[in-house]
């Protein structure tokens, strides 16, 4: 049975042996407009979404970065960080959704990660996106992170916070926070990236 959690509800990611193994995180979403009127769609009510799914990573030795399809910074399951965006579904029709893999074998590597979502194309209507996050990894129930939060005009949202827990495990707590961008987001999180504009 899935764990579904609600704000700031915080889990610990449960070992079945030595390691955790692969931390897959996927994203799903609806990216059919419900607005099928003619002033609705001349105003970008009728357009689909497009949201992109990413994460900020914190290494235990300093490094900083970020893992997403804007900027072409997929990341890399055998080098640092040990995360890796596998795709960019610029529709939301792939029944894959996107993805980002952890490699928990590599978590005394790994401070903290923070996964977000943003919407690249489209009109900011998260109810209509209706995304869900689901969080599996072996031996293990299923974690649902829902976006049930729905009165913003914001593009981006921070999902879940991951949080090293004595090299052991990670901490994962709903946040589904929103933000006007990027820079905003990694302020209120106190990571200190710098941000340019980027394209995909």
């Amino acid at each position: 049975m899935a764990i579904s959690l609600s704000k700031g509800q915080k889990v610990s990611l449960k070992k079945t042996s030595s390691s955790l193994g692969e931390i897959v995180i996927n994203l799903r979403w609806n990216q059919k407009p419900q607005a099928q009127g003619f002033f609705k769609k001349l105003f970008g009510g009728g357009e689909g979404i497009d949201l992109d799914l990413g994460c900020l990573y914190e290494l235990k030795n300093g490094r900083k970065g970020t893992v997403q399809a804007l900027g072409d910074t997929f990341g890399s399951l055998k080098r640092e960080p040990y995360i890796f965006l596998d795709g960019d579904d610029r529709t939301g029709a792939s029944l894959e959704g996107e993805t980002i893999r952890i490699d928990g074998n590599q978590i005394s590597q790994i401070k903290r990660v923070l996964v977000y979502t943003f919407i690249y194309e489209g009109i900011a209507n998260w109810k209509e996106a209706d995304a869900t996050v689901s969080i599996r990894y072996p031996g293990a129930e299923e974690i649902i992170v829902k976006m049930d939060t729905f009165n913003t005009e914001e593009k981006m949202c921070a999902l879940v916070l991951f949080e090293n827990q004595n090299d052991e495990t990670f901490s994962v707590e709903k946040i589904v926070q929103f933000f006007p961008g990027h820079r905003k987001m990694d302020e209120a999180f106190k990571w200190g990236l710098k941000w340019v504009v980027g394209h995909k």
